[in-house]
C-alpha cells in the first residue's frame, strides 16, 4: 500500500472509532430522522415564535441544516458529540453559507441553553428522561440567584417554549400536539408547549 493509501485506511478506522466511542458513551448512534419526520418536525416549528431553535444530537445536519434553511431570520443551533457527523454537517453548512446556523462539538446536556426558544431532538428513551429532568430542573428552580455560581444559573435559566421530539416522549408531559407519520409503525412526532400550565401523564 502506499503512503496515502495508508493515510486514507488510518483516517477510516479513527473516524469510525469516534463513531463507535461516542455511540457507546451517549447510547446512540447519529442516526438521521426520515423524510417524513422531517417533514413533521418542520411543520411543528412553524408556529414557534420567532427565538432561537436548538437541535440536541444534529448528527449529520440532516434536520437542522433544513431548519436553518426553512427558517432563515430565526437562529439555529446544533449540537453534535460524533465528530464524523460533526464534520459533515459543518461542511455543509460552509458550503452553502447558512449564517443563522452555529454547530458544536458538545454534549447538549453540559451545553448552555438558556437561549433556546424551541428544542428539536430524535434521542432514545433514557435521554428523553434526561430532558425532561432537566427542563422539569430549570423551570422549577427557585434558588436565588446570589447563592449559585454563574454556570448554573445560566442553566437555571433554560426555559424552552417548546420541546418537539421525533418519536420518543417526554415520560411526564403530555403533547399538545402530535403528528402521525405515514409509516408501518405510524411513528408519533410530539410537540409539547411549555408555555401552557404543565399536564403530567399518570
Amino acid at each position: 500500500m502506499s503512503l496515502f493509501e495508508v493515510s486514507i485506511l488510518l483516517i477510516t478506522i479513527f473516524l469510525s472509532v469516534t463513531i463507535v466511542w461516542t455511540t457507546m458513551r451517549v447510547g446512540i448512534s447519529p442516526m438521521p430522522s426520515s423524510a417524513h419526520a422531517y417533514q413533521a418536525m418542520l411543520k411543528l416549528t412553524e408556529d414557534t415564535g420567532k427565538g432561537p431553535i436548538y437541535d440536541l444530537g444534529s448528527g449529520w445536519g440532516t434536520l437542522v441544516i433544513r431548519m436553518a434553511i426553512k427558517f432563515p431570520k430565526r437562529q439555529v443551533v446544533g449540537y453534535e458529540l460524533s465528530l464524523l457527523p460533526y464534520l459533515v454537517s459543518l461542511s455543509v453548512k460552509r458550503l452553502m453559507k447558512l449564517e443563522n446556523l452555529n454547530l458544536y462539538r458538545k454534549d447538549f446536556m453540559k451545553a448552555d441553553l438558556s437561549a433556546a426558544s424551541v428544542l428539536v431532538c430524535y434521542l432514545y428513551p433514557g435521554a428523553m428522561s434526561e430532558l425532561d429532568h432537566l427542563i422539569e430542573e430549570r423551570t422549577q428552580q427557585t434558588t436565588p440567584p446570589s447563592s449559585v455560581n454563574r454556570h448554573d444559573l445560566k442553566h437555571q435559566r433554560c426555559k424552552p417554549d417548546f420541546v418537539i421530539s421525533n418519536n420518543f416522549a417526554l415520560p411526564s408531559r403530555v403533547p399538545e400536539s402530535l403528528i402521525r407519520l405515514d409509516d408501518i409503525y405510524r411513528s408519533p412526532v410530539y410537540r409539547y408547549d411549555l408555555s401552557l400550565p404543565v399536564k403530567h401523564t399518570d
